[in-house]
């Protein structure tokens, strides 16, 4: 009995360190997400659709174990040992070498084990201890040396910029060190990096995209996804996927057409990457603007989260930490959203809690655990036990 009552505390104990209302919202947005992703699989066939479903729900209960592991664990006692988290940092990605498969879209982004039951993206997992780590760094230098100086710069700067090339070099896939480049920005503008160096960077980027487009050193498939944007005529193989998913954004309306009854959803030449990259077009076809304005709502009260959380850290490495996960969750939704509503360039980056990932949604909820402990320890303790 003793023991019952025991394991009874520690779970309240464990409940009320999380922020619930946090879980809340994701949660909402997963279950909102599978359905989805069960009506963008429907035209595959049952199996297909039950195993995409299956899958993803395995992903949300692990995610929520993670959850409730990081409301309840320090991150900050694990950064001190930020050899190891570079080491694994480097480390898994280049597992990619040796294991890596491409998933169709010229990416070798993925490790795919026989014994396990979904894929790992390598990228979406670095992205935690990435974040934590740039967090400790920017955090160290901002409490003793300011973040004027050349130093606050260079060194969390190349630290991003570094993490990008390993990618691109290891996977080709820009996408993902796009957000990691992202996070380091949204980092350093909340740590109070100076505004020129801000300015000298982004002169610095464009100068340099520009320098390879003229001298034809930039990727086609990078060059012909940005102009086509610009100019959607420029070349319609490019502008396809997108082409398609305005059709099915346009055709929606005000209510949609009805879950499982979306005219490109449904068909087998309809939408491409439906249950991925495009599953915002999904819900613009199946539930018109309202299920859009729903996914916008929900996404934007989750970093509204994680922005609020950051106010309340009690150090500066926590409330990096959330304007981190906050960032990586902005870059995601806008990109995504852009990228369906064809102002954006196709880079294949998932929307956040709705698109099909089992590593990504592991991620995500282990992320969102990790900001819920710094809320948790935010609190005082005899506000806790109440």
């Amino acid at each position: 009995m003793g023991i019952l009552i025991r394991l009874r505390e520690a779970a309240q104990d464990i409940f009320r360190k999380a922020d619930m209302v946090l879980l809340a919202l994701c949660l909402v947005s997963t279950a909102f997400g599978i359905v989805l992703i069960a009506s963008a699989t429907n035209y595959r066939g049952p199996e297909f659709q039950m195993r995409r479903v299956i899958l993803q729900t395995v992903g949300t209960l692990l995610g929520l174990a993670a959850y409730f592991i990081f409301s309840n664990t320090d991150v900050e006692h694990f950064a001190e040992k930020w050899p190891l988290f570079l080491i694994f940092n480097l480390g898994f990605i280049a597992l990619l070498l040796p294991f890596g498969i491409d998933d169709g879209t010229g990416n070798r982004a993925w490790l795919d084990f026989s014994w396990l039951p979904m894929s790992i993206q390598p990228a979406e997992v670095v992205k935690l201890s990435y974040t934590i780590l740039l967090a400790k760094q920017i955090a160290w230098f901002r409490e003793r040396r300011g973040m004027r100086g050349l130093g606050s710069l260079v060194f969390p700067a190349g630290h991003a910029a570094f993490m990008f090339l390993w990618i691109y070099v290891i996977s080709h896939d820009a996408g993902s060190g796009l957000v990691y480049l992202v996070i380091y920005a949204a980092m350093a503008l909340a740590a109070g990096l100076a505004w020129y160096w801000f300015a000298a960077g982004f002169s610095i980027l464009a100068l340099g995209i520009g320098g390879l487009a003229l001298f034809d050193k930039l990727p086609t498939y990078w060059l012909n996804r940005i102009l086509v944007v610009f100019d959607h005529s420029y070349d319609e193989a490019v502008a396809w996927q997108q082409t398609r998913s305005m059709m099915a954004l346009g055709s929606g309306g005000l209510f949609g057409q009805g879950l499982f009854h979306g005219i490109q959803t449904q068909s087998s030449a309809g939408l491409p990457a439906r249950q991925t990259d495009f599953i915002f077009s999904v819900c613009g076809e199946e539930l018109g603007l309202v299920g859009c304005l729903l996914i916008i709502i929900l996404e934007f009260l989750i970093v509204y989260r994680c922005f609020h959380t950051a106010r309340l850290a009690h150090s500066s490495m926590d409330a990096l930490i959330c304007v981190g996960f906050a960032s990586m969750l902005i870059v995601q939704v806008v990109e995504n959203i852009g990228m369906c509503l064809f102002v954006m360039p196709v880079i294949g980056l998932p929307l956040p809690f709705f698109s099909y990932g089992g590593s990504s949604i592991v991620t995500l909820y282990t992320a969102m655990g990790i900001v819920s402990g710094v809320r948790g320890r935010t609190l005082p303790d005899w506000l806790r036990k109440t």
